[in-house]
C-alpha cells in the first residue's frame, strides 16, 4: 500500500528488513518530541538493534499491525503504528506519529493517518482510535481536523503519570468487498 499526498511525499507500509530505519525514526522522534509519546528515548536507545528488525518484521507482514513510513523525495522523514488491541473489544488504533519538522508543512502527518487508518477499515475496523495528550494542542487540533473527536475516556500517560491523556474515535467507513 503506498499512498500520496504532495509530489514529493509518499507512505508506504514498512518492509521487514528496515528495523535500522524504524529506529531510526523512532529515535528521531524522541529527541525531537519527547513528551509525546509512551517510551523515553532513553529506553529506545537500550533496545537492541535486532529488537528494531523484529518489529519491523511483524509489522511488515502481520494482520493485526502496521508501521507506515512517509518519504520525502525518497528519503524516510515520519511514521505511524497502525494496530488492533487483543482483547475483546478489539478496537484499532493509530499510534506514535511523527513527522520530521522539516516537512511538517507538507501535510504528511495527515497523510499518514489516513493510509494507517484506511489499513484499519480494510482489516474490518469500523473505527480508529487514537490516545493524545491533553497538553498537546496542537495534536487534538490535528485529530480533529482528521474527523477524531473525544470519547471521555481518559488515562495517565504510560511514560508520564503525571500527564493524563484522552481516547479520540475516528468514525470509518468499512468496505469489506475490497
Amino acid at each position: 500500500m503506498s499512498a500520496r499526498m504532495s509530489p514529493s511525499l509518499t507512505v508506504s507500509r514498512i518492509a521487514a528488513q528496515q528495523g535500522s530505519v524504524l529506529r531510526e525514526l523512532r529515535t528521531a522522534s524522541l529527541r525531537e518530541a519527547p513528551y509525546a509519546f509512551g517510551e523515553t528515548l532513553a529506553d529506545a536507545l537500550q533496545v537492541d538493534p535486532a529488537l528494531f528488525d523484529a518489529t519491523a518484521s511483524l509489522q511488515a507482514n502481520s494482520a493485526n499491525a502496521a508501521t507506515f513510513l512517509l518519504y520525502t523525495e525518497g528519503h524516510p522523514c515520519g511514521l505511524v503504528n497502525a494496530f488492533i488491541e487483543e482483547s475483546e473489544a478489539e478496537r484499532a488504533f493509530v499510534s506514535a506519529l511523527w513527522v520530521a519538522p522539516a516537512v511538517r508543512h507538507l501535510r504528511g502527518g495527515e497523510l499518514l493517518v489516513n493510509v494507517a487508518s484506511q489499513w484499519l477499515a480494510e482489516q474490518g475496523a469500523s473505527e480508529v482510535h487514537a490516545w493524545i495528550a491533553e497538553e498537546n494542542r496542537t495534536a487534538v487540533r490535528f485529530y480533529e481536523r482528521l474527523g477524531f473527536g473525544p470519547t471521555g475516556d481518559r488515562r495517565a500517560m504510560p511514560a508520564n503519570e503525571a500527564e493524563p491523556e484522552q481516547l479520540y474515535v475516528r468514525h470509518m467507513q468499512v468496505n469489506r468487498d475490497a
